[in-house]
C-alpha cells in the first residue's frame, strides 16, 4: 500500500522526496566544498604547519559523525525532524561565513558549529525520506537512490565551483559560496515545507511533551540554547585535537561494555549476529582510515606532488564523487543481475573485496612515483585511476549499511547497533588523521617507511630509495614520505582485504541466514 495519492506524487515518488532532495544535495554541497578548501586553506593561508592542520581536519571530521547520533535522538524524542533540519542548517551556515573571518575564535568557532549543526541535519533528513513511505513501500530502495544521488551531485559539483573561487577571488569567497549553498538547502526545505508536501510528517512528536517548560522555555528553546552552548566545548576539542584519544578510550570501553551486556542478554543467534556487527564495525573503521586520506593527505600530495591538468588540488576531491556517479547505477544494475541468478556475493565477502580494492587504489597512487619528473611530480592520470579503483572498493563494501545492520541487531539494541555501527566513521577518521601525520617530513623524526621490511616494500612499488630521495631535495623527500606511507598502508590493507575473504564462509555461517 502505497503512503501517498497520485495527485501527492512527482515521477511515482512523493513530492516531498524532491525537496529533500534538492535540501540535502545543496547542503552537501556546502559541507563538501568547505572540507576540500579545509586543509590547504589551513597550510597555506593560516600558515598551520602539516601535523597542526591533519590533527584539526582529522578531529572535526571524526567529530562531524559523532553529533548525528545524539542530533537524531533529540529529534526523536523531543523536536521532531523539521525543527532539528532548520535548526542544523541555520548552524551549518553560520559556520561556514564565520570562517570567511581570519581570526582563531572564529576559526574554531565556525567548525564547531559546523559538527554541532550536522548533528541536526545529517540524520533526521535521511529519516525524513524513510517518513515519506510505509514500510512496505516498494518505491522506498528507489527512493533513497534517488535521494544519495543528490549527495554525490552536491559531492562532486561542490568542491569544483568552491575550489575555483577560492582560487580565482580568495579562499574566503569560497567558503562563502559553501554557506550560500547551505541556505538554498534551506530555502528548498522550507518552500517544501511551505507547500505541505510532507503533510504531518517531521513534526513534533509529543506536542504535549515539547510544551513542558523548564525555567520558563519548552524543549525547543532548550534544544537551540543546548546547542548553541555545544559549540564552546567543539571548538575547544578540535583546537586541543592531540587530546581527542581520550574521548577514544572512553567511547571504546563503554561500546565494549554495552555489547558485552548485550551479548550475555541474548540467545544463541543474536549472539552469532552480534559479534558479526562488531567484525563490521571494526571493518568499516579501516575502510574508512585509509579511504579518508582523501581530505587530508592525499589533496596535499596532489598539491605538491601531481602534474594537476584542469584541476587543482581541491578540485580533486570532486573525483571520488564524480566516479560514484557514473557507477553507481551499473552496479546496482549488477547486484541485481547476480541477486537474480543466485550469485549474489554475501555481504562479509564484499567487505573483503571493498578493502583489497582499496588497497590496490593506494598502490597506484604509490607508483606514481615510478614517472616522477626533476620536479619531484607525478603524472595527474595514476591520481584518477587510484580514486576509480578504491572507488570500486566502496560500492563494493557500501550495501554493508543501514539493511544489514537492522537485519542483523537484536530489535531491542537496535537503535544502539545502529550508533556504534556509525561510530565507525568516527573511528575512522580519527586514525585516518594518525596515519596522514605520518606523511609530514620531520627533521627529527626518521621515516618508519624507510628501512626494513617496509623499505622494501616502498622500493618495490615506488622504485625510491631515502637515499635517492635524500639527496635530490625537499620535493622529493615529501614525495617519498606519501608514497611510502601509500604503498605499506595500501598493501597492509589488501592483505587484510584477502584475508576478509578467506575467512567470509565462517563469517556467513555466524550470520545465521542474513546474507
Amino acid at each position: 500500500m502505497s503512503s501517498s495519492t497520485v495527485s501527492d506524487t512527482r515521477f511515482g515518488h512523493p513530492k516531498g522526496l524532491f525537496y529533500l532532495f534538492f535540501a540535502e544535495l545543496w547542503e552537501r554541497f556546502s559541507f563538501y566544498g568547505m572540507k576540500a578548501l579545509l586543509i590547504l586553506y589551513m597550510t597555506k593561508q593560516l600558515l598551520f604547519s602539516d601535523d597542526m592542520s591533519i590533527g584539526i581536519f582529522a578531529a572535526y571530521m571524526s567529530l562531524v559523525y559523532v553529533t548525528p547520533v545524539l542530533g537524531g535522538i533529540i529529534a526523536d524524542h523531543y523536536i521532531g525532524y523539521r525543527k532539528a533540519i532548520f535548526l542544523g542548517g541555520i548552524l551549518m551556515a553560520l559556520g561556514h561565513f564565520f570562517l570567511t573571518i581570519e581570526t582563531p575564535i572564529f576559526f574554531y568557532g565556525s567548525l564547531a558549529l559546523i559538527i554541532v549543526g550536522n548533528g541536526f541535519f545529517k540524520p533526521n533528513i535521511s529519516t525524513f525520506v524513510g517518513a515519506l513511505y510505509n514500510e512496505e513501500d516498494k518505491r522506498r530502495d528507489a527512493g533513497f537512490t534517488i535521494f544519495y544521488m543528490g549527495i554525490n551531485i552536491g559531492g562532486a559539483v561542490a568542491p569544483l565551483l568552491c575550489a575555483w573561487f577560492a582560487e580565482v577571488y580568495g579562499w574566503h569567497y569560497g567558503f562563502m559560496l559553501a554557506g550560500f549553498g547551505m541556505l538554498l538547502g534551506l530555502f528548498f526545505f522550507y518552500r517544501g515545507t511551505n507547500k505541505n508536501v510532507f503533510q504531518e510528517k517531521g513534526k513534533v512528536p509529543n506536542q504535549k511533551l515539547y510544551d513542558q517548560k523548564w525555567l520558563g522555555l519548552n524543549k525547543g528553546q532548550l534544544v537551540t540554547i543546548g546547542a548553541f552552548l555545544a559549540v564552546p566545548v567543539f571548538a575547544i576539542i578540535v583546537k586541543f585535537n592531540q587530546y581527542e584519544h581520550y574521548i577514544v578510550w572512553i567511547a571504546t570501553i563503554a561500546i565494549t561494555a554495552m555489547i558485552v551486556y548485550i551479548y550475555r542478554s541474548v540467545g544463541i543467534i543474536a549472539r552469532k549476529r552480534l559479534l558479526v556487527t562488531a567484525y563490521f564495525t571494526i571493518l568499516m573503521a579501516l575502510f574508512w582510515a585509509i579511504f579518508e586520506q582523501a581530505g587530508s593527505s592525499l589533496t596535499l600530495f596532489a598539491d605538491r606532488n601531481i602534474n594537476l591538468v584542469g584541476l587543482n588540488a581541491a578540485q580533486t576531491n570532486s573525483i571520488n564523487s564524480g566516479f560514484i556517479i557514473l557507477l553507481a547505477i551499473p552496479f546496482s544494475w549488477l547486484w541485481t543481475v547476480l541477486i537474480r541468478k543466485n550469485k549474489n556475493p554475501n555481504s562479509a565477502l564484499k567487505a573483503g573485496l571493498g578493502l583489497f580494492l582499496l588497497g590496490l587504489g593506494f598502490i597506484v597512487f604509490a607508483m606514481s612515483a615510478n614517472s616522477v619528473d626533476i620536479f619531484a611530480k607525478t603524472p595527474m592520470w595514476y591520481l584518477f585511476v587510484g580514486y576509480l579503483i578504491l572507488t570500486v572498493g566502496e560500492l563494493c563494501i557500501s550495501p554493508i549499511g543501514l539493511s544489514k545492520m537492522t537485519e542483523l541487531s537484536p530489535k531491542k539494541y537496535l537503535a544502539f547497533i545502529m550508533g556504534v555501527f556509525f561510530s565507525a566513521s568516527f573511528y575512522g577518521h580519527f586514525f585516518a588523521g594518525k596515519i596522514a601525520k605520518l606523511t609530514t617530513v620531520s627533521a627529527t623524526e626518521e621515516n618508519m617507511f624507510a628501512s626494513g621490511i617496509f623499505g622494501q616494500i616502498t622500493e618495490t612499488i615506488t622504485g625510491l630509495t631515502p637515499d635517492f630521495s635524500g639527496t635530490n631535495g625537499a620535493a622529493f623527500e615529501q614525495l617519498y614520505q606519501y608514497v611510502s606511507v601509500y604503498a605499506v598502508f595500501g598493501v597492509l590493507t589488501a592483505v587484510i582485504g584477502i584475508l576478509v575473504m578467506m575467512i567470509s564462509p565462517f563469517i556467513k555461517r555466524l550470520m545465521s541466514g542474513v546474507h
